[in-house]
C-alpha cells in the first residue's frame, strides 16, 4: 500500500479535475484527503504540513511571477483601447491585394499581438471581432477565416513575452529570459509556416480564400505606406523595448512587464482611447486571471508537498529515467502526456501539475532545461486548439456569427494543429532552433 498511495493520489487529483471541480480546489482538496490517509496509515508524518505556509509564502513572494499580471495587463490594455482593431485593419488593407491577404494579415498581426501582449484570449477575441465578419463578408470559407484566427491567436503561448513561457521557467527553475530568447526563433517560425500554409490554401483553392476587391482598398501607395508605419511603428518599438531590455540583461521580465504596461497606456492615451472604463475592465480581466493563477499554484503547492511526503516524487523519477530509450523515450513519453491531456485540461494545469514532475527527470538526464521548457510550450500551444475543451475555441465562439457552427471551427483547426505538431517535431530535431540564440 505504501507504493501505491503515491500513484493513487495521481489519479485522484485528475478524476476530480475531469468530474468538474475547479483545478486550485481539486488539488487542494486532493492533497488533505491523501495526507489524512497517510497519517492514518502512517505513512505521512502530519509535522510535514508546517512547511505549507512557508512554501505558500515563497510562491506569493516570488518576483518572476509577477510579470504576469504586468504582461496580461498590457494586452488587456492594447485590446480595449481598440490599438489591436488598427493594427488589423490598416495590415488587411497593405495585404487585401493579394489572394489570400486578409488570412496573412491575421497571421501577421497575431504574430504582433502575441509579441505585444502574449494573452491570448485578448488575441483571439479581438481578431474574431475584427476580422472574422470582414473575412465571411468577401468570401473566405468559414474554415479558414475561423482556422487562421484561432491559430494566430495561439501564438501568445510560444512568441515571447508569453505568460506561458514564464509559468514553465518558475516550474523547471530556469532563467525567463533564456526561455524568452530560445522560443523566438520557433515561435517565428511557426507564424511563417502558418503563412505558408494560407499561400497553398490560396494557390490550390482559390475561391475560399480571394483577395479584397479594389473599391475596398480606400488607401493606396504613399497614404497606405504612411497609414501603415503610422499604426504599426509604436507598438513595434513598445515590443522592442519589452523584449531588447529583457535579451540585452538591462531589465528582468517583472521590470520589462511594468515598462510594457506602462507603455500600453501611454499608447492608449496618445492615440485617444484612454478612459476609465479601458482602465476598469483591463484591471478586472487582470486581477481575475491573476487570481485564478495564483489559487493553482497555492493548490499545487500543498499537491506537490503532500505527494513528496508520500514518496510519489521518487516513484515518478524512477519510473521516467528507466523508460526504454532513456532521453528519447522521456521525451517521447513527455510529449505524448502533454498532448493528449491537452484535450482536456488547461495549460495551467499542465505547467503545475504535469512540469514538477518531469523537470527532475529531464535534470537527471541531461536534458538542456531551455529547449525542453520551449518544446513543453509549443506542445502546450496545441491545448488551445484540440477539441473538445480548447480555449481558444470558446473565446471565438463567443464572438463568432451564429452562422458559423461550432463543428466546422472543429475541422478548421485541425490543419493548423498539424502545423504545430510539425513545428515540435522540427524543434526535437534540430535543438540549435532553441540553443543557437541562448548559447551564443
Amino acid at each position: 500500500m505504501e507504493n501505491l498511495l503515491a500513484p493513487l493520489m495521481f489519479i485522484g487529483v485528475f478524476a476530480m479535475i475531469f468530474l468538474g471541480y475547479p483545478v486550485a480546489f481539486a488539488l487542494g482538496g486532493t492533497s488533505l484527503i491523501f495526507a489524512f490517509i497517510g497519517i492514518s496509515m502512517g505513512l505521512f508524518e502530519w509535522g510535514l504540513m508546517y512547511a505549507l505556509p512557508q512554501r505558500i509564502f515563497g510562491v506569493m513572494s516570488n518576483l518572476v511571477l509577477v510579470a504576469i499580471p504586468f504582461f496580461i495587463f498590457m494586452g488587456v490594455v492594447l485590446e480595449k483601447s481598440r490599438l489591436a482593431e488598427d493594427l488589423l485593419t490598416t495590415i488587411g488593407k497593405l495585404f487585401g491585394t493579394l489572394r489570400g491577404g486578409l488570412a496573412l494579415a491575421v497571421v501577421f498581426v497575431g504574430a504582433m499581438l502575441a509579441a505585444a501582449t502574449g494573452v491570448v484570449g485578448a488575441s483571439v477575441v479581438a481578431m474574431g471581432l475584427i476580422s472574422l465578419p470582414i473575412m465571411l463578408r468577401y468570401g473566405y470559407s468559414k474554415t479558414l477565416s475561423t482556422g487562421v484566427i484561432l491559430a494566430s491567436g495561439t501564438l501568445g503561448q510560444i512568441i515571447p513575452p508569453s505568460v506561458v513561457l514564464i509559468v514553465l521557467a518558475d516550474q523547471l527553475g530556469i532563467s525567463v529570459g533564456d526561455l524568452f530568447l530560445g522560443a523566438l526563433i520557433p515561435g517565428l517560425s511557426l507564424a511563417g509556416m502558418y503563412a505558408i500554409y494560407v499561400g497553398l490554401v490560396a494557390k490550390v483553392s482559390p475561391a475560399s480564400a480571394p483577395a479584397l476587391p479594389p473599391e475596398v482598398r480606400d488607401a493606396a501607395g504613399w497614404k497606405l505606406a504612411r497609414q501603415v508605419l503610422t499604426v504599426l511603428m509604436p507598438p513595434l518599438v513598445l515590443i522592442l523595448l519589452v523584449l531588447g531590455s529583457i535579451f540585452a540583461g538591462i531589465a528582468t521580465p517583472t521590470e520589462a512587464g511594468a515598462v510594457g504596461a506602462v507603455g500600453a497606456i501611454g499608447l492608449a492615451a496618445v492615440n485617444r482611447r484612454l478612459s476609465w472604463r479601458v482602465l476598469r475592465e483591463a484591471s478586472e480581466y487582470t486581477t481575475s486571471l491573476t487570481a485564478m493563477v495564483m489559487f493553482i499554484l497555492v493548490g499545487s503547492t500543498a499537491f506537490a508537498l503532500v505527494f513528496r511526503g508520500l514518496n510519489g516524487d521518487l516513484w515518478i523519477e524512477h519510473l521516467l529515467t528507466t523508460l526504454p530509450g532513456g532521453r528519447i523515450g522521456l521525451l517521447i513519453v513527455a510529449n505524448l502526456a502533454i498532448f493528449v491531456l491537452g484535450f482536456f485540461l488547461d495549460f495551467f494545469e499542465i505547467a503545475f501539475i504535469i512540469i514538477p514532475l518531469l523537470a527532475p527527470a529531464a535534470a537527471l538526464l541531461d536534458i538542456d532545461l531551455v529547449w525542453f521548457g520551449v518544446m513543453i510550450g509549443m506542445n502546450i500551444q496545441t491545448s488551445f486548439l484540440t477539441p473538445p475543451f480548447g480555449f481558444a475555441l470558446f473565446y471565438l465562439r463567443g464572438v463568432a456569427p451564429p452562422e458559423v457552427r461550432t463543428s466546422e471551427m472543429y475541422r478548421a483547426v485541425i490543419p493548423f494543429i498539424v502545423i504545430q505538431l510539425i513545428g515540435l517535431v522540427l524543434i526535437m530535431t534540430f535543438p540549435e532552433m532553441v540553443t543557437g540564440l541562448v548559447n551564443r
